[in-house]
Parts: C-alpha cells; structure tokens; sequence
C-alpha cells in the first residue's frame, strides 16, 4: 500500500515537472533593436503633410506562445521628435507634446493574437496600453512579422488622435492642421524561446 501511494505521488510530481517545462518552453521574448528601428510621423494641412521622425529607447516583448498573454514595454523618446524645422520643433515640444513633463511615449503589450512562425511570414495583432501625454489609451497593433532564425523584422502603422487624447491642436487662424498624426514603425529584433528543454546527448 505505501509502494502505491509512493508512486502514486512520484507519477503526479512527474506530470507536473512535464506540465512546468512546457509552459516555460512557450515563453517567447522579442527585443527590438534601437539602431534598426525606424520610427516615422505625418501630419497633414490644408498646404503639405509634415514629416518627422522619433527613436526608440528600447523594446522588449515576452509572450506565452500558447495563451497569448503578453509583458514588456516598448519606449520612445519624445524628446527626440524632429522634422526638420526648429521653429515649428520647438512649438510641438513645448505646446503640443510637453515633452519636459512627458519626456516618453510607452506602449505595454497585454495580449497577442495569432503566432510567429519558425521561418517566413506572419500576422500577429497585438493588444496594450498606449501611454502618452500622461494618459493612457487602449491600442491594438496589427503586425506582419518577418522571422529568419532568431531574427525578426515587423512593421505597424496607426494613428494617434492627439487633440481627443488631451494635447493641443497647433492650428493657427491661417494654418490648419490635422486632428490626428500618422504614426510608422519599422523593427528588427532578436527572438529567443525561453525554457527551451535541454537536448539530452
């Protein structure tokens, strides 16, 4: 009797040892590559479209393959926006972006819906929390997502609804601009699984 409650306990162990290493084993990590991370603006007026450019301070993305429960953070730096005018530069950091106060534009991943494969392409949606301006806001990313071993290549676009989401429209009596900027961002990172289990030799 003690022989079979002993292994009655040892096969229980040994099935939640297995349960352990495959959940770990889903346990994917993406971290983005500041140098090869392209982040581009557009905002529109009634004359031209304004172009600018912001940089990423860092990323990284930790998801359950299986699940699709989501970590991490994405961070910009909202100091860095530029496009190509001081003047009209330093009216959207101090006027529109305040990026004294709010020196940083984070994205928090929450959930991701569809896989990575292990080679070519995919198409994953990915759901968080947009912080901006001392807000937050629900944001949902739809991504291709180019994988070759571990290295991963993703783009995204969205708009940023600035003037609903708090922050001023610089819009003068003779110029008019949009309510909303165009947002793009083009990655590469490094994909690593976590937990892998060891190849026994």
């Amino acid at each position: 009797m003690k022989f079979s409650r002993r292994g009655r306990c040892l096969a229980i162990f040994s099935a939640l040892l297995l349960l352990c290493s495959r959940i770990t084993a889903q346990q994917i990590q993406v971290t983005l590559d500041p140098t090869q991370t392209k982040i581009e603006w557009t905002l529109g007026d009634v004359l031209h479209t304004v172009h600018g450019t912001f940089k990423l301070k860092s990323g990284t993305v930790m998801y359950d393959a299986k699940s699709g429960d989501a970590s991490g953070s994405i961070i910009v730096d909202a100091t860095s926006g530029e496009s190509g005018n001081h003047s009209r530069d330093k009216k959207m950091h101090k006027d529109v972006l305040e990026s004294g106060p709010y020196p940083e534009f984070t994205f928090f991943p929450k959930h991701l819906t569809g896989g990575v494969t292990e080679q070519g392409t995919s198409n994953i949606q990915v759901q968080g929390i947009f912080r901006i301006h001392g807000a937050d806001h629900d944001l949902t990313l739809s991504i291709p997502v180019q994988r070759n071993g571990d290295e991963i290549r993703a783009t995204t676009s969205f708009a940023v609804p600035y003037q609903a989401w708090g922050m001023k429209n610089p819009s003068t009596l003779f110029l008019k601009v949009d309510d909303k900027v165009g947002v793009s961002l083009s990655t590469v990172g490094r994909f690593v699984a976590h937990g892998a289990p060891a190849t026994t030799h």
